[in-house]
């Protein structure tokens, strides 16, 4: 019997060619299949890395991943190696990939990951928020009761947050999040590792008026967890006590609403409900 093939999983360079490991090229020149979300820009890396390709070179993207795992699957338990990369970073992470992971896993087929660049780490790094416990959204739903429950969840995530956006979308969201969340502090990572990247930092309503001026480019947000709970009576208390110390509702509300990282609209709403029940 045959020995089975390895699959071979890389990280690609999520933009600057100068980020591709040794193990890539190497595997890129030996390897006998090669498996790409796109074949057209797995040719221009290549080109780009100054690497000859001798093996086949065929899709894998999410239309076609069922059909094309399984195929892949037979190569591999005939014997042959396959590589298998994404259009930028590491395959299974918001790029196709996974499915074919967990077959070979199933089958028993050797997986074999070859580390590299990742817009996830690079952007948490980058961010200067927490990195020792955070959770990967990749991009969120875009409307209805799926957004709505997310951002619902993330009230109370006390890890950072990281996730996708599209730059036509990213000043709407943004804006959202200051209104459901508060005014936590965060950071876009635009064109990470390329020429225009760009790392901005700062709060949620701060990065949103930025934002409403036009964004390009690739987009990672990295979004502050939630600070530990108090109590929404105590903090109704705490609005009344910097009112009767001569600040405004609306400055109270702002202020405390930005320190617990919770929605302004939801905390002045209790106030004015607390106020009507006085």
């Amino acid at each position: 019997m045959t020995d089975a093939g390895t699959l071979l999983v890389a990280a690609t360079p999520i933009g600057n060619p100068g980020d591709a490991s040794a193990r890539l090229r190497s595997a890129i020149a030996t390897t006998p299949v090669i498996a790409a979300e796109d074949t057209r820009r797995f040719r221009r890396l290549a080109a780009d890395l100054d690497v000859e390709v001798p093996g086949r070179v065929l899709s894998l993207f999410e239309g076609n991943e069922a059909a094309r795992s399984d195929q892949v699957l037979a190569m591999l338990r005939a014997g042959t190696d396959v590589l298998l990369v994404s259009d930028a970073g590491m395959p299974g992470i918001s790029d196709p990939g996974a499915r074919l992971v967990v077959a070979c896993r199933r089958s028993g087929i050797a997986v074999d990951v070859l580390p590299g660049p990742s817009a996830v780490s690079t952007a948490l790094v980058s961010s200067g928020l927490p990195t020792d416990r955070f959770v990967f959204e990749g991009f969120i739903p875009r409307k209805g009761r799926e957004r709505e429950q997310r951002l619902a969840e993330w009230r109370t995530e006390p890890r950072t947050i990281v996730f996708f956006e599209s730059p036509r979308r990213l000043a709407g969201t943004l804006q959202e999040l200051a209104e459901a969340l508060g005014d936590r502090d965060a950071a876009v990572c635009r064109e990470l590792t390329k020429t225009h990247q760009e790392v901005r930092t700062g709060s949620l309503d701060e990065l949103a008026t930025w934002a409403q001026g036009g964004v390009l480019g690739e987009i990672v947000v990295v979004l502050a967890g939630a600070s530990q709970s108090v109590a929404p009576a105590d903090l109704v208390e705490e609005v009344a006590r910097l009112v009767a110390a001569g600040s405004s509702r609306r400055d109270a509300v702002a202020s405390l609403a930005a320190e617990h990282g919770i929605s302004r609209r939801d905390l002045y709403n209790r106030v004015l409900a607390a106020d009507s029940q006085a």
